[in-house]
């Protein structure tokens, strides 16, 4: 695949944009649409707008979206001069947003029945992975039509994998969102009692980076946390979002994920403040509520 391909993509929000502008700077022809105004970057560039997702889908081989929850994936798909609207046989969807695993596996049999192929390829890397083309890829679907989009992933990240059918990569995001939240609460907290003991949070968090406790979560959202910069990044809301597919799922099939709930409460507290916006490692402003003190205080 290393011909120019007709590529569409969908959703040019804070991921999208630079997703798509990879694509374009590798030299496909690719049409895009957003139902907000178009980035300057590829509004200045070789990338074609197009009126609605199903003139994307008409005009396309390969279609990405990138939008922010379940019900924004149905519309783009199966709405008014929706994807699906524009499809014709042998034509591929990926959806890269992080949605509901049971939906998506609906939503996989409704573009099968139209002879064509779906991906599920959730992202994790946040902004800057989507800006430096570093994510984590994580597919659900078939494997034939998972190599022939792989080449197209590269330009996107780096770490790329095929965990299963459809659906599978939606529940390896959950999966992962549990486990981002979970160490964002822990570094928190860990920090916070370092400081409130009288410690300096910059050392001990340096202290820490050498040894077991040492993680990517330390090592960029404990800074963040240090030097109060809670711009996103990944937004609590979408991050809370993630949380009630996580808990929804779980709830459906009787799994208990009782730290994954508390984590939730914390981004609630924080949404609650007026933190929806803030990047999801304000989570350590909740628990810095209930300690009556902040990491950047003086003991």
């Amino acid at each position: 695949m290393t011909a120019t391909l007709k590529l569409g993509f969908v959703g040019l929000g804070i991921m999208g944009a630079p997703m798509a502008g990879h694509l374009v700077k590798a030299g496909h022809e690719v049409f895009i649409h957003t139902r907000s105004k178009v980035p300057a970057d590829l509004a200045n560039s070789s990338a074609i707008q197009c009126g609605s997702p199903q003139e994307v889908a008409e005009k396309a081989d390969i279609i990405f979206t990138m939008v922010p929850d379940t019900t924004d994936v149905e519309k783009v798909l199966f709405g008014e001069r929706g994807i699906a609207s524009g499809l014709s046989k042998g034509k591929i969807v990926v959806d890269m947003s992080s949605i509901s695993p049971i939906a998506t596996k609906e939503f996989a049999k409704k573009i099968n029945a139209l002879a064509c192929d779906y991906l599920d390829a959730p992202v994790s890397g946040g902004e800057v992975g989507a800006k430096n083309a570093t994510l984590s890829i994580m597919v659900g679907g078939d494997d034939s039509v998972f190599e022939r989009v792989k080449p197209i992933f590269e330009l996107m990240g780096k770490n790329i994998n095929l965990v299963g059918g459809n659906g599978d990569g939606q529940t390896a995001k959950v999966a992962n969102q549990i486990i981002v939240a979970l160490n964002i609460e822990a570094v928190a907290e860990a920090l916070l009692f370092a400081a409130k003991a009288g410690a300096d949070p910059a050392k001990v968090r340096q202290a820490l980076m050498g040894g077991f406790a040492s993680s990517k979560i330390l090592e960029v959202h404990g800074e963040r946390m240090v030097k109060r910069t809670f711009d996103p990044g990944f937004r609590i809301e979408l991050h809370q979002k993630d949380l009630n597919l996580a808990l929804n799922s779980a709830r459906a099939l009787g799994v208990s994920l009782p730290n994954t709930a508390t984590a939730q409460e914390l981004f609630n507290s924080c949404s609650a403040h007026g933190g929806k916006a803030w990047d999801h490692s304000a989570m350590v402003k909740a628990l810095e509520k209930l300690a009556n003190f902040e990491i950047g205080q003086k003991a």
